[in-house]
């Protein structure tokens, strides 16, 4: 059973993978904020243990074993990112620090009604990707039955100018940076709001939508950004 302490090391690393940046002593010692004589203590245990591979003065890298760990933590920490912003809008300058906090204690069962509660996304509110789990874990994200009569059946979610003229839909997703979610939350668009989409426009052109009573033209690509589920 992995410690949070080596759940964080291995998401360092895999961050610097992503960034495809050297996981160097001294770059994981100023990311982790601890010495670099700890940093290296702990790497040799990774090693050991079959997390890393590891070499002193060349850097470090994941192992199988350690990858599957280390996507598995990062997964659960977006996926609480997104549910922390969209659902409960809480700013993103906070997030990710709530988010670090929560995600040792998420459990697999957890994890998976949040998967499916956002919609089954497939990025973070910075645009970051979320990783795929492993085909286990998806095959029971998608087809594990209903628990304790609560539909936890996957949401579809659409584009709102998907939506026939007149349809109405609910906000789950806003799939943009801060300037588009602040753009669209001034003009009442938030997640879990009713939307009505009125009309989009041919060739890319606005779209015109009713929501909180109010008819409003956006355009196109900042309605693109909205996702939402009918019913």
């Amino acid at each position: 059973m992995t410690t949070r302490n080596i759940e964080e090391y291995l998401e360092a690393i895999y961050g610097f993978e992503e960034e495809h940046k050297p996981a160097t002593t001294n770059e994981m010692a100023n990311r982790l904020r601890v010495s670099a004589p700890s940093v290296t203590e702990m790497l040799q245990r990774l090693a050991k243990e079959g997390y890393v591979l590891y070499e002193p003065y060349k850097g470090v890298t994941l192992s199988d074993e350690g990858r599957t760990v280390a996507k598995k933590i990062i997964r659960k920490h977006r996926l609480l990112e997104l549910f922390l912003h969209n659902l409960l809008n809480i700013r993103r300058a906070r997030v990710h620090k709530q988010a670090c906090e929560m995600e040792h204690v998420l459990s697999d069962e957890a994890e998976n009604g949040l998967y499916r509660i956002l919609g089954q996304p497939d990025k973070c509110p910075d645009g970051k990707p979320i990783p795929v789990p492993d085909k286990d874990q998806k095959d029971r994200t998608t087809h594990e039955p209903l628990k304790n009569n609560v539909d936890l059946r996957p949401r579809v979610l659409l584009s709102l100018c998907s939506l026939r003229s007149g349809q109405k839909a609910n906000v789950r997703f806003i799939d943009g940076g801060k300037m588009a979610v602040n753009r669209l939350h001034d003009l009442g668009v938030t997640t879990g709001s009713q939307i009505e989409l009125k009309s989009c426009a041919p060739l890319g052109g606005p779209a015109e939508i009713l929501v909180r009573g109010s008819r409003l033209a956006i355009g196109r690509g900042l309605a693109s950004k909205i996702y939402v589920e009918v019913g």
